[in-house]
């Protein structure tokens, strides 16, 4: 069977203009990278265009460590819109390195449903995540500096600092260090550490933020730490905003590549789902709907996750109406909730099937919440049986849900024109059926008391005296009014990972807040969940190779 990469190696590109062209996008207006790359100038965006057209959320039920195939899904569900006639365009986030170099490995979609230049989509890209890193990491050398050669006039306390930094790269080793040891000329000691950058709060605020102006001023707004005082201090107040929108200058600006099948796809931005918004840049969203009838992107994880802040936070903050969800789920994943172990995922089993099905409800019942009515979408693979995919349609049309079978990633737009059918018809008749689950002015508690019990499934949500102590600060600096953008595992509908299938008769607890006040949200603390990764033990970097000719291998 052929890779991911050999099958986009025999893809025949075309020259990223006739890519622009088929957006209406003159070969002037691209800042080309290369013959297949280009960045889009926000010039472009046209919000009454983008208004009226037609927006579609791909998300998936509780996954297995591998995924279960969002990112296919959406690529060849737009690839099928195009074959339908319609003009559509596939919206999705960056690769991050620390998955690439990991267990779970790109995020370039796979097999017919890929989008190009693989290798340089997964590899660096167009350097955004680079500009993120470099733009974080010198707010943090600016308030180091503070304290060591300003004689830290804003009173600010190195034991109350909450900026990190980051580094792309799954690197336990560095989520706690102590730096500014060697004496008075090197650094004031203190406790600190490292988080990935796609956790990075400048990547936050890029995915929120709706200009260049608006982005210096989210990056003002950021909260570096706390004064002896117990007073905030925010990023411009070390005049940091200027020179880190600067570094962003290009970074902002969306990337366009192209399709196996040559079809226009944006990709820009680049949060987990799991410690942030998970959804590509609010910018990027918006240039495809200027430029597209049709634009199909995903959320990171499932519909608790991904989904949620996508509705909760990235809508109501940008002004977006989704038309339609889709809900990817797998026959392996269901197995997986049903009690099967993963090294026993291939083998037959309908009993198993059946009994993960709640997991699928539950994600249905998520989608309704926000007054969407989704599609189910099941990524079909060659170990599924004939029995096992019939129980899945059966229960999805006993719920009365739409239910395609999607073979995108063996057949490209012609395996998903089933589900291109069904989610056009859905987008169609929805023009503003969307509704947020909860309201930005609710109390803290509200907020979450209503995602985790509405979402979750959970009796409560429960506090630490740490947490309460934070959200009462929180209501003291103004800041109680922000959205809620809950870190929490992705491998279960609770916030225990090890709580398949559809938990019941469980608490949710929050351990501590932190805060991305430049961004625009909250983040609660559930469970153990870390915003520095580590590798596995055998991770995917120990397969990637390149010869003398500078062919890449073991991608995927």
């Amino acid at each position: 069977m052929k890779t991911d990469l050999d099958i986009a190696r025999e893809a025949k590109m075309r020259p990223i203009t006739e890519v622009a062209a088929k957006l209406g996008v003159e070969e002037a207006d691209l800042y080309q990278i290369g013959r297949y790359m280009a960045k889009l100038p926000l010039k472009l965006i046209d919000e009454k265009a983008a208004s009226k057209k037609k927006l579609v959320l791909v998300t998936a039920i509780t996954p297995t460590p591998a995924g279960e195939g969002k990112t296919t899904t959406s690529i060849g569900l737009s690839e099928g819109l195009n074959k339908l006639g319609v003009k559509s365009t596939v919206v999705i986030r960056e690769p991050s390195l620390g998955p690439v170099f990991g267990i779970k490995g790109g995020a370039a979609g796979g097999g017919r449903a890929q989008v190009l230049p693989m290798e340089d989509i997964n590899l660096h890209f167009t350097g955004d995540l680079g500009a993120v890193e470099k733009t974080h990491n010198l707010l943090s050398a600016l308030v180091d500096n503070h304290l060591q050669s300003k004689n830290n006039f804003l009173n600010l306390d190195p034991r109350k600092i909450v900026w990190k930094r980051v580094i792309d790269m799954n690197e336990r080793a560095l989520r706690n260090i102590i730096i500014g040891l060697g004496g008075r000329k090197q650094g004031i000691p203190r406790e600190t550490g490292f988080d990935i950058t796609a956790a990075s709060e400048v990547m936050a605020a890029l995915c929120l933020a709706k200009d260049l102006e608006d982005l210096k001023e989210k990056f003002g707004n950021i909260l570096v730490g706390f004064t002896y005082d117990d007073e905030p201090v925010y990023a411009k107040e070390f005049k940091a905003e200027g020179a880190m929108a600067a570094l962003m200058k290009y970074a902002i600006m969306p990337n366009l590549v192209q399709s196996i099948e040559g079809n226009p796809a944006i990709v820009h931005g680049g949060p987990f789902a799991n410690i942030a918004q998970g959804t590509n840049t609010l910018i990027a969203t918006k240039m495809g709907l200027s430029l597209s009838d049709y634009v199909v992107t995903e959320a990171g994880f499932a519909s608790e996750l991904g989904a949620e802040k996508f509705l909760n936070i990235k809508s109501q903050y940008g002004g977006l109406t989704p038309n339609a969800s889709v809900i990817v789920a797998t026959i392996r994943a269901l197995k997986y909730h049903g009690g099967v172990k993963l090294p026993s995922l291939k083998e037959p089993n309908p009993e198993a099937v059946t009994k993960g099905l709640e997991n699928l409800e539950k994600h249905i019942e998520n989608i309704q919440h926000f007054n969407l009515k989704p599609v189910v979408a099941i990524n079909k693979f060659y170990t599924d049986t004939d029995e096992e995919i019939a129980i899945v349609k059966k229960r999805c049309e006993d719920l009365g849900i739409k239910v395609a079978i999607y073979e995108g990633w063996e057949k490209g737009g012609e395996g998903a024109l089933e589900l291109a059918k069904l989610v056009k018809e859905a987008a169609d008749s929805c023009t503003t059926c969307f509704n947020p689950l909860y309201d930005f002015d609710w109390s803290i508690e509200k907020k979450l008391h209503t995602i985790a019990t509405k979402l979750y499934g959970a009796d409560h949500v429960e506090y630490t005296v740490k947490a309460k102590s934070q959200m009462a600060q929180f209501e003291r600096i103004g800041l109680d009014k922000l959205p809620v953008c809950v870190a929490k595992t992705q491998k279960s509908l609770s916030d225990d990972p090890y709580k398949i299938g559809r938990p019941k008769n469980f608490t949710v607890k929050i351990r501590e807040f932190e805060v991305a006040s430049g961004a625009g949200f909250l983040v609660p603390i559930a469970g153990t969940i870390m915003r520095m990764p580590g590798l596995p033990s055998q991770p995917s970097a120990e397969n990637i190779d390149i010869d003398k000719d500078g062919n890449i291998s073991g991608l995927f």
